[in-house]
């Protein structure tokens, strides 16, 4: 292994390491995905749902906007607010 250390410039500490790690198959990419499975999945989860609010605050948003536009464009005063719907007279 002194070879090795020295023909790629590693720590002699650091093979030792990697063959154990190696053996426990802690290397194969198919081990290790399927730990993490779990673990992005609920990662995804939650980011389907952040972003499902964040939907719903766009709608709400989008409908508040649209109101205020509404209510600017009516008719009124300033002092008394948007005119109200007059009588045709038959009220008393």
């Amino acid at each position: 292994m002194c070879a090795l250390n020295q023909k790629y410039d590693v720590c002699r500490t650091l093979l030792p390491i990697w063959i154990e790690k190696y053996e426990r198959g802690e290397f194969d990419d198919d081990a290790v995905e399927e730990e993490l499975l779990p673990e992005y999945e609920t990662r995804i989860a939650a980011f389907e749902r952040l972003v499902g609010r964040q939907a719903l605050e766009i709608e709400f948003l989008k409908g508040a906007r649209r109101r205020e536009r509404s209510q600017r464009s009516a008719p009124g005063s300033v002092i008394t607010g948007p005119l109200q719907s007059r009588s045709d007279g038959g009220a008393s």
